[in-house]
């Protein structure tokens, strides 16, 4: 029988390994029997999917700066607005009338009419704005918001109606402040 240390290795002795014929210089295209696929190369897959990445990320970018830039905008005027109508209702009409009023504006209504109209509408601390309408544009780098609402106040109500204009600061170039219909 075999030796105790080859136990496996029963019967021929004079057993030798056949040469095989010499490999082809090139592989064939689907590789040997038995050898595994070669890997194909997808460069075009990621060349494409990575524009489509791209694309994609330059139209989110484009609408987060866009939403910003417009929600900026909006903020501006409602804050605007705000001072504005804070500073009337606390009876502070001369200093609303110099801050935020364009000279345009100041040449049309005198100071005197301006607070005078707004001691007419007898508002007082009870009073808070609403803002039901607020437009934002820019053109040629001028900016302008319109801003419509009612101040209601205890027993009464007061339509509003603002327009600011400008290209580096707002300034109001029109207003409406009346009782309520």
């Amino acid at each position: 029988m075999s030796s105790p240390q080859d136990p496996y290795q029963q019967g021929r002795t004079d057993y030798t390994p056949r040469q095989l014929p010499p490999l082809p210089e090139q592989p064939a295209p689907f590789g040997l029997p038995g050898e595994p696929p070669r890997q194909r190369r997808r460069r075009k897959l990621w060349i494409i999917l990575g524009s489509i990445g791209g694309v994609l990320l330059l139209v989110i970018l484009g609408v987060v700066i866009l939403v910003n830039v417009v929600g900026s905008a909006t903020n501006q005027a409602r804050g605007l607005a705000d001072d504005f109508t804070k500073k009337v209702i606390a009876g502070d009409t001369s200093r609303a009338y110099d801050e935020y009023l364009d000279p345009a504006l100041q040449k049309q209504l005198s100071k005197e009419a301006f607070i005078s109209g707004v001691k007419s509408l007898e508002m007082d601390s009870s009073c808070q704005p609403a803002y039901n309408d607020l437009k934002v544009a820019t053109e040629n780098g001028a900016k302008s918001a319109e801003v419509v609402g009612q101040i209601s106040c205890t027993g009464k109500k007061v339509d509003l109606a603002y327009r600011f204009e400008g290209t580096d600061r707002l300034l109001m170039t029109n207003i409406k402040l009346r009782p309520a219909a």
